[in-house]
């Protein structure tokens, strides 16, 4: 990994916004996911949360690699995520439809917040409906009631994004080094990264230029010298 392939990743992650997140209700089209995982990473999002009822996976071609740099916890009931969720003293918000909902623009994006989007057809189910915080509406002008998603998910979190720009919150990291030095180690290193999560090796640290900081015990774990590794990462820049 260069210098500046390095320095690039690490300014990503400085902006990264820990207590801003989506949960994806059985949104089921793949397509889906992964457009809405492209908008989490381009506005700082670190996690996102699903509630499947089968096990889906990013769609690549969509998501535009952007499922490298965005961590993904997946609850077996919409119980269990918003448990977690409030736990961590997150606002909850449901995109619905309802007499006490208000503009989407009309919320405090700067205090913690998990925004929650249900199935494309029928939307969050009345039980995601009762244990969130606040209804939120994207204002229809049209003959339809609701947006893609996807774009409705971009239309929510770029308001988050601009309110917390303006309240100066991408200035500071937030991400813990520990991690920043992890997703630095997996995407500069890809390939030993995926040899290191097979041979059941911690990750090294990294120096600040992005060189690997390793002891001769470690390489020798891995059976691969600092030369052989300087040319892998060559090939995967």
């Amino acid at each position: 990994m260069s210098p500046e392939r390095y320095q690039r990743i690490r300014n990503v992650l400085a902006r990264r916004q820990t207590d801003l997140t989506v949960c994806l209700e059985n949104v089921h089209k793949p397509h889906n996911v992964s457009a809405v995982v492209r908008t989490c990473d381009a506005v700082g999002i670190h996690r996102v949360h699903t509630v499947w009822e089968e096990k889906y996976q990013f769609r690549r071609g969509t998501a535009m690699g952007s499922q490298n740099w965005v961590r993904q916890t997946n609850h077996d009931t919409i119980d269990d995520a918003m448990a977690t969720l409030k736990g961590q003293g997150m606002q909850v918000l449901v995109t619905h439809l309802s007499p006490s909902a208000i503009d989407f623009r009309d919320v405090d994006y700067t205090k913690p917040t998990a925004i929650l989007f249900g199935q494309e057809k029928y939307g969050a189910t009345d039980k995601a409906k009762a244990l969130a915080d606040q209804d939120i509406v994207i204002p229809m002008m049209g003959m339809v009631q609701s947006l893609n998603v996807s774009v409705a998910a971009a239309l929510v979190l770029y308001e988050a994004q601009r309110q917390r720009t303006i309240a100066g919150m991408y200035d500071k990291q937030h991400l813990p080094e520990q991690e920043c030095q992890a997703l630095s180690f997996e995407n500069g290193y890809p390939r030993l990264f995926k040899l290191c999560q097979r041979k059941g090796i911690a990750y090294p640290p990294l120096a600040e230029n992005g060189e690997i900081i390793a002891d001769d015990s470690w390489w020798q774990a891995m059976q691969i010298t600092p030369l052989e590794a300087a040319a892998l990462s060559v090939d995967s820049d």
